[in-house]
């Protein structure tokens, strides 16, 4: 199995009748870990209760969380949550909160240099301290991945670009994918010209782009894989598309070929939004149902 370290927001998602754990990174951390992985996370929680229920939470699943460093001037995040009747999510982001000032650790640059992939998103970046430790991170990363993540208004093109042109594979999602060539002028409403267009620009060969209830494309060198996914009554889609690239992430470090990967992420992700929150646990016979369908 693969050491993987996962960099960015940890909070608390806030629902109208209730609040669970989330966050993309520590998502993408917990369903890395379930399929056995050695798996870290660098953040930062306030020095508050809902730091410490944090915390443990993330000890109690067998997530290491020694590089989350613990604020004394600002509180664990929380994002307010809203479903509409289709179970799809909004988000407002509270703004500033611990995980805006992730400071750089000489610890926290020894782990990603030992890890096998470093998992990061845009997010992270809206401010400039966890900006500037997210970019000497990248330094040190063998192999750097990309989770785009434009949430209005926490986002700039211009460092989106940066961090694209530092990444060794980049996940978005359909809307955000036209979002990007629309803000540079490329106009095509084909999926994979779209997905060629930012492979050049970039100098990215593996770019993967989910397609909601479509499914997604995989794009590896030069090829093209595509799953049209697995039909789910959804419950909500909070944390669907970080299970879907746990999955994918995890079976490329195993060498898995690109459809089967791609078709495996697919049936996790539709998994997850047929549950309740981010992080349902999923069993073996469910996996096996949904992809014999």
């Amino acid at each position: 199995m693969s050491k993987i370290v996962c960099f960015g927001e940890v909070l608390w998602d806030v629902f109208p009748n209730h609040k669970k754990i989330g966050g993309a990174p520590l998502n993408v951390a917990f369903r890395l870990k379930s399929f056995g992985n050695t798996v870290s996370v660098i953040s930062s929680v306030g020095k508050d209760s809902d730091g410490e229920k944090l915390l443990d939470f993330i000890k109690d699943n067998n997530v290491h969380c020694e590089e989350i460093q613990i604020h004394s001037e600002y509180k664990t995040s929380h994002v307010k949550v809203v479903l509409d009747d289709g179970g799809s999510a909004s988000y407002t982001i509270e703004q500033p909160c611990a995980w805006d000032f992730i400071e750089l650790t000489d610890s926290s640059k020894n782990l990603v240099k030992a890890s096998d992939a470093f998992i990061y998103g845009s997010l992270v970046a809206r401010t400039k301290v966890s900006r500037a430790t997210l970019l000497a991170l990248l330094g040190y990363s063998k192999f750097r991945i990309l989770d785009v993540n434009l949430r209005a208004p926490h986002y700039e093109f211009s460092f989106l670009k940066e961090l694209m042109l530092k990444s060794d594979f980049i996940k978005f999602n359909d809307e955000e994918l036209l979002e990007f060539c629309e803000y540079y002028d490329f106009k095509s409403d084909n999926i994979e010209a779209q997905i060629k267009y930012v492979a050049k620009f970039t100098n990215t060969n593996r770019i993967c782009v989910t397609l909601g209830s479509k499914g997604a494309i995989l794009y590896v060198n030069e090829l093209f894989y595509r799953s049209s996914g697995y039909k789910v009554v959804v419950n909500d889609t909070v944390g669907a598309g970080d299970s879907f690239l746990a999955t994918l992430i995890n079976g490329l470090l195993n060498k898995k070929g690109p459809l089967e990967t791609i078709n495996m992420a697919c049936a996790i992700g539709g998994l997850v939004a047929s549950k309740k929150g981010a992080n349902p646990r999923i069993e073996a016979y469910e996996i096996n149902s949904i992809l014999r369908n």
